[in-house]
This record gives C-alpha cells, structure tokens and sequence, in this order.
C-alpha cells in the first residue's frame, strides 16, 4: 500500500534575527546598543502583530481645505477670551479632522465596527485616537464621542490630552479603545503616506500636509490648498466599497466644514 503522505508542519510565525546575529553583520566598535523600554517593546509587539494579523489596504484620497482654512480662521478670531485674556480654544487642522472621522464613521455605521475573533463589534458612537509623538514612542489618546462634541471642545481635550502623553501622565483608560485614529505628519512636511493600524482598532487615517497644488476647475487650472489622506482599513470589518464610502463621507466632510458645525 502507498506510504501516507507526512502530516505538514505545523505553521510557524516568521522570527527575525537574533541580536547576536545582527551584530555580525556589523563592526564591533561602529554601534552604540540602546536596551529597549517597556514602551517600544510594547509598540513594536503589538504593531508587528497588527501588519501580520490585521489585512491592511489603503484608500487615498486628495480634499481641498480652502473653505477648511478660512472657517478656522474666523472661528478662531471668534474665540471668546478668558479673565487674561487668552482665547478659550485655538482650533488646529487636526481637530478638523478628527470631527470629520467622528462624523464620517456614524454617517457610515457599518465601518464604525472592531474585529472580535468570531465577530464584530458595531459601535454607537464614534471613538476616535490621535497619535501623539513622545520621546521614544507614541501613545494615541481617544477622544469619545467625536461625533457629538464640538470642535473647540475636541481642540481643548487635544490639548491636554498631548501636554499629558509628553509627561506620560495618561491613564491606561484614556488610550486604550478607540475604533480608528488620526496620524497627522503634515507638520513635518509630509505629502503621503501609509499608517499601521494599531489593535483592537479597524483603521487609520495618515495625513499629509496641506499644501497650494495645481487643480482643474471648470476645465481649467486652478490654484487649491489639498490635503492628502490615506485610510488603512482592516479587510475582515471594513472591504473597498465600505471603506471607499467611509473616506467620501471624510472628504465630504472636510471640503464642506459648515457640516461639522450643525
């Protein structure tokens, strides 16, 4: 009788090189070694877990922020002052944008979900993190409920929320959740690019900078502020069409402002 075919191997999760084995690669005295904290060891595990686990794909999308631009400035000009003085909020683009996700996620309820193992979890509202760059590392406090608070309130609530990343003084509550984030790099100059999706959450929202681009108006070119954006959406609760939907609901959104007033 023909010998049965051997039982494959069982599967096993790509391991990278061992430190003694980087080292070789390299000249003893061309390095200084720099032991890991708690902090970046946490984040590489969990975001090489997230691109090994997680189907990434990328929607991109290009939004003029004319009208952004110039509602900012007058609210800002608008801003009730305090006893000394100081305005009450001074709204960035970013808080923009992190209404716009809050509102574009309840407009499009089945992409306002998280993956659970055998199921998804649907959200009431929407949960939205923003990552905050601190010495070696990044945490991404979530802001709740974006969709229902006003952009001054999410401005403040940024604002401390940053001061108290940089000072690692945020409790395990006030960054743990969250459906999606924002990565915001326009300030360094970034035009594109792609963002890692970090766990339990489905997405997340890369932007570049706003920037005076060449357009097509009328048949016509035509000067326009734009704003790069790419979604990184997880392919088990969100598919092209979902996303797609989700990202137009965003740009929507964002060359419409007045919509996240009312």
């Amino acid at each position: 009788a023909p010998k049965a075919a051997p039982a494959a191997a069982p599967a096993t999760r790509a391991a990278g090189l061992t430190t003694d084995q980087v080292r070789g690669f390299y000249a003893k005295d061309s390095y200084e070694e720099v032991p890991l904290d708690g902090m970046r060891k946490t984040i590489a595990k969990r975001l090489t877990e997230a691109m090994q686990v997680a189907p990434h794909f990328y929607l991109t999308v290009d939004c003029e922020i004319d009208a952004l631009m110039a509602l900012r400035e007058q609210l800002n000009k608008s801003a009730a002052k305090d006893k000394d003085g100081k305005p009450l909020f001074k709204l960035s683009v970013n808080d923009f944008v992190i209404k716009a996700m809050g509102l574009a996620l309840t407009r499009v309820p089945m992409a306002n979900a998280v993956w659970a193992e055998d199921r998804v979890l649907r959200f009431k509202h929407a949960e939205v993190g923003v990552a905050v760059a601190i010495d070696g590392g990044l945490f991404t406090p979530v802001i709740r409920r974006a969709d229902e608070k006003t952009l001054s309130t999410i401005s403040n609530e940024m604002k401390d929320f940053a001061a108290r990343a940089r000072a690692k003084k945020l409790k395990p509550e006030e960054y743990q959740g969250g459906v999606t984030s924002v990565s915001n790099l326009g300030m360094f100059g970034i035009k594109h690019f792609t963002a890692v999706i970090n766990p339990p959450q489905s997405s997340i929202l890369a932007v570049g900078a706003g920037e005076k681009r060449i357009v097509v108006k009328d048949g016509a070119p035509a000067v326009a502020q734009v704003m790069t954006a790419t979604l990184s959406c997880d392919h088990r609760v969100l598919d092209g069409a979902l996303g797609a939907e989700l990202v137009a609901a965003f740009k929507g959104l964002i060359e419409s402002p007045m919509g996240m007033l009312v």
